[in-house]
């Protein structure tokens, strides 16, 4: 009746996409604090999506259907909602909207890449080539966090200045060691870390 792979596998991955919808909403309302703690979330799940979709017998196809959804959620997780965030953060200049462009163009191709990859390769991915886009979680947060303690006009200029670094960093061929074993514990405690950070700075 309807078309696509529905099967346990990927309902991560489908939760990571509704936190970034709530991180949206939450934004449109002018409450960063409480949407910057969705985006984190949305990465927690990104983080285990993929050893929770492995821990189940797929077919090739829905395997393959596993990868498309991955990326397609991550281009909506960590691409559109920070820069709607951006937005909301009244950073609309002319300028930020070819920050923004190069932000979502270098995303997309930076996931583009990591499909082809992900195809082509049989054996198992030690290290990415350029920054993941699911760093976002963490890199944007840990910028809105510097509102704590800096005028607001040099939070806004740093934040600004974060966006068109990290998708440079998204598309330059360097090495970044895939997370293993206790780095998946060190990530969960680091979000739980900023997670606090920011409920002590208020929502």
């Amino acid at each position: 009746m309807f078309i696509g792979k529905y099967n346990k596998s990927v309902i991560v991955t489908y939760i990571g996409v509704v936190f970034s919808l709530l991180a949206i909403i939450n934004a449109l309302d002018n409450n960063i604090g409480l949407s910057m703690i969705f985006l984190i979330l949305a990465g927690i799940c990104d983080l285990f999506d993929g050893k929770y979709a492995n821990s189940f017998k797929r077919t090739e196809e829905e395997k393959e259907f596993g990868v498309q959804i991955d990326s397609l959620a991550d281009m909506i997780n960590f691409v559109a909602t920070p820069v709607i965030v951006a937005l909301c953060l009244g950073l609309n200049s002319w300028y930020h909207v070819i920050i923004y462009s190069l932000y979502i163009l270098a995303g997309m191709t930076r996931l583009g890449y990591f499909n082809i990859q992900a195809n082509e390769t049989k054996t198992p991915v030690t290290h990415y080539k350029g920054l993941p886009v699911t760093y976002a979680a963490l890199i944007f947060p840990v910028f809105w966090l510097f509102s704590l303690w800096i005028p607001a006009s040099t939070f806004k200029a740093l934040y600004t200045l974060a966006m068109p670094i990290t998708a440079i960093m998204f598309i330059m061929n360097i090495k970044i060691k895939k997370p293993r074993g206790i780095a998946y514990l060190f990530f969960v405690f680091l979000a739980v870390v900023l997670i606090g950070l920011i409920l002590m700075k208020g929502i």
